[in-house]
This record gives C-alpha cells, sequence and structure tokens, in this order.
C-alpha cells in the first residue's frame, strides 16, 4: 500500500491544477489545460494534422520553461526535425526520440523526466513480453497502460495520439478510452484548413466545448473568433441566402445557409444538401408546401452551407427555410439579418436553448435584427429591442415569411377564413 487513506479534506489537490498548453484553444476544450498525471487520447484520422498539433504543444510547454519528450513511432526524429523547423517549434527544453519499443520508451522517460510525454502513437509502441502484432488488441492495451502508470506515478501529463477505424471512432480495444482520462477528437474536411478538437470524455472539465485551428504549410494556429469562416459577406443582397446562429458545444457560430430553387424537368426533382441534414431540409420542404403554399414538387432544391460549416441542431431549421423561400420567390433577405429556431411539422416555430448568447454573438459582429420564436403570452409579431438589434418573435413559419415579406402571394394559400387578411411586413424589403 502506497499510502494510508485520508479524510477527503486532507487530500492535497496543488500538484494536480491544470497547467496551460500554451495553446488557448485546445485549452478551452480540455477545460483550462494539461493536468499532471493526466493521460490524455487525441484520434483523428490520418492527414489530419495531429502530429503537427501536438508538436505545437510540446513546443510551447517548452517554450514556457517546461522539460517535454516527445516519442515518435512513425516518423523518424529527422523527419519530425524538419516539421519543428518548419513551424518554428525547436526549443532547448524539448526533447525528441523515435521508438517502437516499449521499454526503450520508459528508460527515456526516466532519463529525461519530463513534465510532458507526448507519444505519436499508441498503436505504433510494442511491447516485447506481450504476444501479438503492434497496433493489435493486446498489445495496444498493454502499451496504454504501462503509460497510463507512468504518467500517474510520475506525475507527467501524457498525450496519447491514437488512430481512428472507418467509421471515424477510436481504433483499438473500448478499453483504451476507459484508461485514459480524456479522450478528444481532431477533424477536418481536407479540402479545409479549418480544423476542430472536441472532448468526448474529460474528468477534468466540460465535454461540449469545441476548439478551433487553422492548419497551412507553416504549422497550425488557434482561431479563436471562427465566426467570419461560415459567412459569405455580399456587397449586395443576395436571394436564397440566409445566416443562422448555431451552437457547437458552448460556442456560438454563425453559418449561413444558401439556397437554389429551379424547375425540374424530371420526373423527380432533386434534392441535393451540402453541410446541412438532409431528414430535415425535406421536412422543411414539407411543411413549407403544406402550410405556407409554396409548390415545390416540380422544382429542383440545392441547400448548402459557406465554407464548410456543418449545420446539425435543429435551430438551422428558420434560416433553411428562410433561404428556400427566398430562392422560390427570387426576393432577397436583409443581408444584417439572422434568423433562428426550431420548425415543427404542424409549421410552428420553437424556442431553442441558449438564444440570449445567440442574439448576443450576433449583434457582436454587427447584425441588426432578428426574427426568432415568439414568446409565450407575447403577440406574434411583436418587435422588441435585444443587444441593440430588432428582434421579432413569430409563432410560425408563415408569420416568419411574412414579417420578412416572402410569403406567397396566392389568396388560396393564405387566406383562409379562418386567417385575417396579410400584414405588412415588419422587416420590410423592396
Amino acid at each position: 500500500m502506497d499510502s494510508p487513506a485520508v479524510p477527503i479534506r486532507e487530500v492535497r489537490v496543488e500538484r494536480v491544477l491544470a497547467r496551460s498548453s500554451g495553446v488557448p484553444e485546445l485549452d478551452r476544450v480540455l477545460g483550462g489545460g494539461l493536468v499532471p498525471g493526466a493521460a490524455v487520447l487525441l484520434a483523428g484520422e490520418p492527414g489530419v494534422g495531429k502530429s503537427t498539433l501536438l508538436l505545437e504543444v510540446a513546443a510551447q510547454t517548452a517554450r514556457s520553461g517546461v522539460r517535454t519528450l516527445y516519442l515518435t513511432g512513425e516518423e523518424s526524429a529527422a523527419q519530425v526535425r524538419l516539421r519543428a523547423d518548419r513551424t518554428g517549434a525547436v526549443q532547448d527544453e524539448l526533447f525528441l526520440a523515435a521508438e517502437t519499443d516499449l521499454g526503450a520508451v520508459l528508460t527515456h522517460i526516466h532519463d529525461v523526466a519530463p513534465q510532458l510525454l507526448v507519444v505519436d502513437s499508441v498503436q505504433t509502441i510494442s511491447a516485447g513480453d506481450v504476444e501479438g502484432v503492434p497496433g493489435g488488441v493486446t498489445q495496444v492495451k498493454e502499451v496504454a497502460a504501462a503509460l497510463t502508470r507512468v504518467a500517474k506515478t510520475r506525475n507527467i501529463a501524457t498525450v496519447l495520439v491514437g488512430h481512428v477505424t472507418k467509421d471515424g471512432s477510436v481504433a483499438g480495444p473500448r478499453v483504451l478510452e476507459h484508461l485514459v482520462d480524456v479522450v478528444l477528437h481532431f477533424e477536418g474536411e481536407r479540402s479545409s484548413r479549418l480544423r476542430m478538437v472536441r472532448a468526448l470524455k474529460n474528468r477534468f472539465g466540460p465535454i461540449d466545448e469545441v476548439g478551433c485551428f487553422d492548419l497551412s504549410g507553416d504549422g497550425i494556429s488557434a482561431v479563436t473568433d471562427p465566426a467570419g469562416l461560415f459567412v459569405a459577406r455580399h456587397h449586395t443582397a443576395v436571394p436564397g441566402t440566409c445566416v443562422s446562429v448555431t451552437l457547437d458545444g458552448r460556442r456560438p457560430i454563425l453559418a449561413e445557409v444558401q439556397a437554389l430553387v429551379t424547375p425540374s424537368a424530371a420526373e423527380r426533382p432533386r434534392r441535393t444538401t451540402a453541410g446541412v441534414d438532409a431528414a430535415r431540409i425535406a421536412m422543411t420542404l414539407a411543411v413549407l408546401q403544406q402550410r405556407v403554399g409554396m409548390r415545390l414538387h416540380t422544382h429542383d432544391v440545392f441547400v448548402s452551407t459557406v465554407g464548410g460549416a456543418r449545420i446539425i441542431e435543429p435551430a438551422g431549421d428558420l434560416a433553411a427555410a428562410v433561404a428556400i423561400a427566398s430562392a422560390w420567390k427570387n426576393r432577397e433577405v436583409p443581408t444584417d439579418m439572422v434568423a433562428i429556431g426550431e420548425l415543427g411539422l404542424a409549421g410552428e416555430l420553437r424556442r431553442v436553448r441558449d438564444l440570449p448568447q445567440r442574439l448576443a454573438e450576433a449583434a457582436r459582429l454587427g447584425f441588426r435584427s432578428a426574427v426568432v420564436p415568439g414568446e409565450p403570452g407575447r403577440p406574434g409579431g411583436m418587435v422588441r429591442e435585444v443587444d441593440g438589434m430588432q428582434v421579432v418573435g413569430v409563432p410560425d413559419i408563415d408569420s416568419a415569411l411574412r414579417a420578412l415579406d416572402l410569403a406567397k402571394a396566392d389568396a388560396t394559400a393564405l387566406l383562409r377564413p379562418d386567417r385575417a387578411a396579410p400584414q405588412r411586413p415588419v422587416l420590410g424589403l423592396v
């Protein structure tokens, strides 16, 4: 027994306080930084930039005077040095070794006595006294367990690089994720420089944060304000565009939805999407046709986002509906307006979480008006001031399109006996 049990009030926590990694966006996801003695697993597809990110973390940590050991099993030491020269990661306190044997890795850890250990990657390290090939289930389990034990006993913050399978999950046995304290996923499209880090498991912080990075030939840099990446600022208003505010973790991000509606000569019109959920777009088209009277069954509809953004939450439904209606009617919406809300099958608009935070972010970026779901007990179409913005609360999609002067002008579709005559648009256009 290493130490006796003590009352919880007497347990010292000073040695496990998080220390900054030197990369603010990574610290955001980790919950403040790297915790001494913690084991972190960073998983991602090949070529996404995992090694570049961790070399930057190692360099920033070494620059602050913290001894760092970078162990690579996938590249030679010379290859890593060349990348370090290119990205400016050469530091006196950064030690480098190329090893694939677990015994040699443990020897390097003993000799260098680092405070931060980076192993790239855990699938390339093998234990000589364990059966199986490197990367196999038995080998990965033993190597990860040994490195985690060293991290705990020597109080070393340890980052392990892991591979992913074809479906995007962490390769290797599930016990690998249970052995470590933090599981991070590094993702990004190959056609884009934008990279994102998400926490799938975190014993020291939240799991709903996301970090944004810009990967280039000169290395990787943090993107502290990614709002402008997913919004195309048009010099003049363009039909078929609308901006929404989505939440990625806790971070509000503006994303522009673009739509194109064209007559179709095919028996089955095309429905093409990119960056949005195809099922939700199909639902939106059905609601627009049934509840608003837009005859979209004879038109091809294309819906996409700008800059590779992915809108997966229902809060983008209203922006998609407005963009489609704008393209169908060939009428612009204001370039300084955002639309936020979930669309129901009955055509009603439902409120989404953290709406004040979304509106504050839109106001910070210069947007002057917003269309959102109405609040219970308040009349539809009521305009109020929020953070210097004109915010219009509407109960359903029909009211939202009327406020933007995008409703169908066909009296048979809109002027039902139980409905009043159309009112003038609240956010009037040309």
